[in-house]
């Protein structure tokens, strides 16, 4: 495409070996010649509660968000927006360190070096999700989407104020609870955010059953929150924060 980059596997490699990125892999970059970034959507895969072992390149959580990846970018409205991956130093959150948290922010700082301040939507599963929606206390994530996250009781939600969070959940999830997800959006909205729950009715939490679905209406969501954040505007608000999810 004229207007944008897209990185294969071997060049992603690279430029970790170089040490031009630790936390950021680049999935399409705006061309430098051409328009500069106006957005950026960084996707995050999932893990498991308790590991220090490092991330390896096979990970099978890693490689679920590859079609995720795919659905965003085409679904984007023009070539002016930055996608991303996000790389763990390890495969677990590890309690108190909220260990993919720190990877968030310091893929945030990667991005601001490589094309600037722009707005960022962040599209978070499973353990992803909930680094993504602590993450959302940076002043430059707008948007979360959320996708089966991990959301247990007691997580925090007051930075989530006047910040656009959109939760997916499949009804048939094994592994995280979408009641859990559903009480955050709940909690979320009470405390100023714009948050809106979505039931995939028979989604499972790999997102395989009705895998269609859930990439086209991740893809389609995140098109539409950063053609309005990329134009100066709020995200779309949702029609009833906090209220009883809509159902897939």
């Amino acid at each position: 495409m004229r207007g944008s980059v897209r990185m294969s596997a071997d060049d992603v490699s690279r430029s970790g070996e170089t040490g031009a990125s630790v936390a950021l892999r680049p999935c399409r970059v705006p061309r430098p010649d051409g328009e500069p970034a106006r957005a950026a959507v960084l996707i995050l895969h999932g893990g498991t509660a308790d590991s220090k072992a490092p991330l390896r390149p096979w990970n099978l959580a890693r490689a679920r968000m590859r079609p995720f990846v795919r659905s965003v970018t085409r679904a984007l409205p023009d070539e002016g927006t930055f996608v991303g991956q996000v790389r763990y130093r390890h495969r677990g959150w590890n309690g108190v360190d909220a260990d993919p948290v720190a990877d968030v922010l310091l893929a945030l700082d990667e991005l601001a070096a490589l094309v600037g301040d722009v707005p960022v939507v962040l599209v978070g599963h499973s353990m992803g999700g909930r680094a993504a929606l602590r993450a959302a206390a940076a002043p430059q994530v707008r948007a979360v989407v959320a996708l089966a996250p991990w959301c247990p009781e007691g997580e925090p939600v007051a930075h989530l104020r006047d910040k656009r969070v959109i939760v997916l959940h499949g009804d048939r999830d094994r592994i995280t609870d979408p009641v859990e997800s559903f009480a955050l959006v709940r909690r979320a909205a009470e405390a100023g955010s714009s948050a809106s729950g979505v039931r995939v009715a028979g989604g499972d939490h790999a997102m395989l059953r009705r895998a269609r679905t859930w990439h086209r209406t991740t893809g389609a969501t995140v098109a539409e929150l950063v053609t309005r954040i990329s134009g100066g505007l709020d995200p779309l608000p949702a029609e009833r924060p906090g209220g009883e999810p809509g159902v897939l």
